[in-house]
């Protein structure tokens, strides 16, 4: 584990991680909040308002693209990010006054839901570009691996908490304790010495520099194959809510506190894939195959468990694989993108990562309400094999993949990365 923590040692960093994990824990609270009061106050056990809940909220990620790149990349990030945070803490507050007084309808829910998803659509690349300004270009990988430990040791913790909440004091002051928890990231910023910044090459403001993104990535092979994998992946096979929710209730027929101890469980494998990410010094091409494979194979294994402790077992390989592909593509992503293109480009992987959710969890929750819960699950492992054929087409067409066996195992090859594009660095 030598250098796992090594980002830990920039006072920037640190204070952000502070905040970071507060907040994160105040975030899966409400998550698990909002899906169980639709799931069982709001509806009766209808996973497709769920599918429509989350639809509502990743899907400004998609709606406010061109917008969300751009200000990441021309705006200051930090001042972006205190408007953001804000805001969501605003709704939340909003959003549990309404629960706490019994007025809480299904449409409010989904007004909440898209309006989050609007500040979230402008926060998230920000965020994720926000890191290269606080540790720099030499520790950006080990940061984006420990932001997704923080994210993910919340996913642990939040979920188990809410469910406890849930059942003693009800959803609403889940809802506001979220509210709270806001600001301690908003505090962060606050007392970031901002002098001490990794500011790096800013974008210049011109004539379709909102679409420049769009032709950035199209120009580059790598970039347009991760981008297709996590299109497969985002769309149709990280609908956990939906998994999770509906198993619990309808397949193993347990309670909240159960449902957020799965939550908790499938996080403690993200939390593993999250640590193993920060201890990586680079990405590798292969890395994104084989944890879409494992993926695929966490998935359809979890379907066919009969109980709900083999089912939370199996949840923690999936969490493992979930976890190492998002880093992995999140750390690729920006690490091979010109620093003045990063907004931009991460605002699409935000967008693909979480705005396909308007088109893949109706289809899902669908699935889920009309054939089961297991089949749904089927359609999610579905598409981690495909997003793992894509990286296979990947590395066979421009990597030169070869595939060998050596001491009674399976060993791959590819060539160097710089062979594919010697004007951009690519996927390593």
């Amino acid at each position: 584990m030598k250098g796992t923590f090594r980002s830990l040692h920039n006072p920037n960093y640190r204070l952000w991680a502070g905040g970071a994990i507060v907040s994160n824990v105040g975030t899966w609270m409400q998550r698990t909040a909002q899906d169980w009061i639709v799931l069982t106050q709001l509806t009766h056990h209808n996973a497709t308002a769920v599918g429509i809940v989350m639809g509502l909220q990743f899907g400004p990620q998609l709606l406010m693209l061109p917008f969300s790149g751009f200000a990441a990349d021309h705006l200051d990030r930090r001042k972006l990010l205190l408007a953001t945070q804000a805001s969501m803490g605003l709704l939340a507050l909003c959003l549990g006054l309404l629960t706490v007084t019994g007025l809480v309808q299904l449409w409010h829910v989904y007004v909440f839901a898209f309006l989050l998803g609007c500040a979230a659509a402008f926060d998230a690349p920000a965020r994720q570009t926000f890191v290269s300004e606080l540790v720099g270009e030499d520790d950006l990988s080990n940061a984006v691996g420990l932001n997704s430990t923080s994210f993910n040791a919340a996913r642990m913790i939040g979920p188990a908490v809410a469910g406890v909440l849930i059942a003693g004091v009800g959803t609403g002051w889940v809802f506001l304790i979220n509210a709270v928890s806001y600001a301690a990231v908003i505090l962060s910023l606050c007392l970031i010495r901002v002098d001490t910044l990794h500011r790096g090459e800013r974008a210049v403001r011109k004539r379709g520099s909102l679409i420049e993104g769009f032709r950035y990535v199209w120009q580059r092979p790598d970039l347009k194959s991760v981008l297709c994998m996590l299109l497969f992946v985002g769309t149709f096979g990280l609908n956990f809510p939906i998994f999770i929710s509906t198993m619990s209730v309808t397949a193993f027929h347990a309670g909240a506190g159960e449902y957020g101890l799965l939550t908790s469980t499938m996080a403690i494998g993200s939390v593993v894939g999250a640590l193993l990410a920060a201890q990586r010094a680079k990405a590798h091409a292969a890395l994104l195959f084989s944890a879409a494979a494992v993926f695929a194979f966490g998935l359809a294994f979890a379907a066919l468990m009969p109980t709900v402790w083999l089912f939370g077992v199996a949840l923690v390989i999936v969490g493992i694989a979930a976890q190492t592909f998002t880093t992995t593509v999140i750390s690729t992503v920006q690490l091979s993108t010109a620093p003045a293109m990063r907004g931009r480009v991460m605002a699409i992987v935000m967008a693909i990562a979480l705005g396909g959710t308007p088109i893949g969890a109706p289809i899902v929750g669908w699935v889920a309400d009309t054939f089961g819960p297991r089949w749904a699950m089927a359609v999610g492992a579905s598409a981690g094999l495909a997003a793992a054929l894509v990286g296979v087409r990947y590395l066979t067409k421009y990597r030169q993949l070869r595939v060998r066996f050596s001491e009674r195992r399976i060993r791959f090859s590819v060539a160097d990365a710089s062979a594919l594009n010697d004007s951009h660095s690519a996927i390593t």
